[in-house]
């Protein structure tokens, strides 16, 4: 019996002594064989616990080996801490940011993770010592990173209590900010896009309808102005003959006859003013019918021809169709070379000088002082027509604003908003550009740069 004492049995009786145990009557076989039972029984007992155990342990390392895979897959930083703050867990997603192992942050103050920033607002939310609680949702803090530069983390806290219910630490999952913000910076991009696109499909409804309404009032004003033009070369040659008439020595014969006559019709004033009556009112058909024409190209996908042309006549009669037109007329200056001959598109700048020199006179009403000065100049392969005036200036509010369609500072019927975009379409299908920006001595400044040759042949 001496050999088993590393076996189960090692410290039960032995046969003599538990013969000695046993009460009387007891002696025997039987004796024998129920103490040899009893051992069995235990042995089983023992090795049936050794077995449970063993399945526990096995289960304990299985749920272990669990939660560790968890913690290192987890993106989101974890801290675990007791209740004076001192660190008893972390993930591999801190390990990651601080640069240091579990081993090395175990113990240390939680604290000490944060910037002086992080914790401050870190002691507020989670209250003293003393009297910890956990007040931390979704609160920006920055860990020190292994570079030293904060890593800004969504940090969350929540208490950790034991099986009694007694709390027995925090448990803090911060979510890297910076991925949060980039996803955020998409969408917000995204949304912009859309915005943006929304809008360019409103204004291409607004000026495809604009367009067919263009050609429908352009066409319909095409039948008036042919009449007027009609109507008005008769009267030039009725002029014509009239005056003749007046003029035949005939006449001039019986002059002292039709003496009164001639004064009380005022037939003198007739025919010295009805050439020039006569002249103003073709002058004024041709700009009609100059308008309808740009308002048609305006409306047409086809594209106006290029053609060889005096640029400095061309600027003197856009500007001098506006300044008719105005029933104060500003002060209007040209500072230009006596010719100077380009190719382009003669349609598409007339149009251009008209929108801006009509813009200047528009921004000049109610004023005195009011003047306009237009430089033309050659640079280069470029001509520069600069249009400036003396009004208030361009607003810096609305700087970026002005040549967007529909965009105006007029009053509601005054204007479209189309002047400036229109011109602003133009210049760039011409090839060249136009902006705006105020003056030295106060007013805005219109510059329209364009190339001296045609655009097609570049």
């Amino acid at each position: 019996m001496q050999q088993q004492t590393d076996s189960p049995q090692s410290d039960l009786l032995s046969p003599a002594d538990s013969s000695a145990a046993l009460p009387a009557g007891q002696h025997g076989d039987e004796a024998w064989i129920e103490v040899i039972q009893k051992m069995d029984e235990v042995y089983s007992d023992l090795v049936r616990s050794q077995h449970e155990l063993e399945q526990q342990n096995l289960r304990l390392e299985e749920a272990h080996l669990f939660i560790t895979s968890v913690l290192a897959s987890m993106t989101d930083v974890l801290i675990v801490c007791d209740q004076g703050r001192r660190i008893q867990r972390v993930n591999r997603a801190l390990e990651t940011i601080t640069g240091k192992s579990e081993a090395a942050l175990i113990g240390a103050s939680v604290d000490t993770l944060f910037d002086e920033a992080g914790r401050q607002v870190f002691a507020a939310m989670l209250g003293g010592r003393s009297s910890p609680r956990c007040g931390l949702v979704d609160c920006e803090l920055a860990i020190l990173a292994a570079d030293g530069v904060p890593a800004p983390l969504s940090m969350n806290c929540t208490e950790r209590r034991d099986a009694t219910g007694r709390l027995a630490g925090f448990v803090m999952i911060g979510r890297p900010v910076g991925e949060l913000r980039r996803a955020y910076e998409r969408l917000d991009e995204a949304h912009t896009q859309l915005r943006s696109t929304q809008a360019r499909l409103v204004v291409s409804e607004k000026m495809a309808a604009l367009g067919r309404l263009v050609a429908g009032v352009a066409h319909e004003l095409n039948n008036p102005i042919s009449f007027v033009f009609g109507n008005m070369h008769v009267l030039q040659r009725y002029a014509s003959a009239l005056t003749r008439f007046f003029a035949s020595p005939a006449i001039a014969a019986r002059e002292s006859e039709l003496a009164d006559l001639k004064r009380e019709l005022k037939i003198d004033r007739v025919i010295r003013d009805m050439p020039e009556l006569i002249e103003g009112s073709l002058e004024g058909a041709e700009r009609v019918s100059d308008i309808v024409k740009d308002l048609l190209r305006f409306s047409s996908s086809q594209e106006e021809g290029a053609e060889v042309f005096n640029l400095t006549r061309l600027v003197n009669t856009a500007a001098d169709w506006v300044i008719k037109g105005e029933r104060v007329k500003p002060d209007l200056r040209i500072e230009a070379p006596e010719r100077l001959d380009v190719k382009g598109r003669k349609g598409h700048l007339h149009q251009i000088l008209v929108n801006l020199v009509q813009n200047a006179a528009d921004v000049l009403a109610g004023r005195e002082d009011k003047r306009i000065t237009i430089h033309v100049r050659k640079e280069g392969a470029q001509v520069l027509i600069s249009v400036a005036d003396n009004g208030t200036g361009i607003p810096d509010a609305v700087a970026d604003k002005i040549f967007e369609p529909f965009f105006t500072t007029k009053p509601i019927g005054k204007g479209t908003g189309l002047g400036l975009y229109v011109s602003y379409s133009l210049a760039h299908k011409h090839g060249g550009e136009l902006t705006a920006a105020n003056g030295p001595d106060g007013g805005a400044v219109f510059t329209l740069r364009i190339p001296c040759d045609d655009p097609a042949e570049r």
